[in-house]
């Protein structure tokens, strides 16, 4: 599957913008539906506001779900990666794109963000005790606890990024392969299981983000 041609540029591929290019143009798609859905805000909202009021609508019962209603402060974090994310996954389902999230710049960016937040959260709640979450239930656990904590805060970015490039980028490799070898109708079934596991990917990610927080926002025991 080739890349557009603007997007695929000897100058953008020179100056290592390809990637870039493609999530500019994922974020200039949410902009120009952010301003379709909210110009013309109705009580009785046309089909376009409706749709999306119901993907917004859901993500704010899921934060409430997994989170609590303090969870809420962080709706603009959770929805942006949502968004962002579902967008990037199914712009690779299109012929002649890629998924920003089949780049593993992207998707650690993200888990970056995610982690730095993460930790932010807890600093600013509980000050100095947050350092509690890293020293196990009892005081003398503390020099086994402690490495182990760290090694597994650490390897969080690491596990977020690689789980959503991995996916992605795999299901760009086997779409192109699929479309190769039969591109009418039998690649049909292969679309409808890559959009599934496009929304699935969003959703871990978007759940693992608000399990972390969550757990920094938590009382150490």
């Amino acid at each position: 599957m080739e890349p557009l041609l603007f997007f695929e540029s000897h100058w953008l591929k020179e100056h290592h913008l390809v990637v870039v290019s493609y999530s500019w143009f994922v974020m200039a798609m949410l902009v120009l539906c952010s301003f379709l859905a909210t110009r013309r805000m109705n009580m009785l909202p046309g089909r376009f506001q409706n749709v999306m009021e119901a993907v917004l609508g859901g993500f704010d019962d899921l934060l409430v779900e997994t989170m609590g209603p303090e969870g809420r402060k962080f709706f603009p974090l959770i929805a942006t990666l949502g968004l962002y994310i579902l967008t990037s996954n199914l712009l690779g389902l299109i012929p002649g794109f890629e998924s920003p999230t089949a780049n593993l710049n992207t998707t650690v960016s993200m888990a970056v963000v995610v982690f730095v937040m993460t930790h932010v959260v807890g600093i600013r709640i509980h000050g100095f005790k947050y350092v509690k979450h890293f020293m196990g239930p009892i005081w003398w656990l503390t020099p086994i606890m402690m490495p182990i904590e760290i090694i597994s805060h650490l390897s969080r970015p690491l596990s977020l990024s690689v789980r959503l490039f991995g996916n992605i980028m795999g299901e760009d490799i086997v779409l192109a392969v699929v479309i190769l070898l039969v591109p009418f109708l039998v690649p049909l079934p292969v679309f409808v299981l890559m959009i599934f596991t496009s929304l699935i990917q969003t959703l871990v990610f978007m759940l693992l983000t608000m399990m972390y927080i969550a757990g920094a926002m938590e009382e150490a025991h």
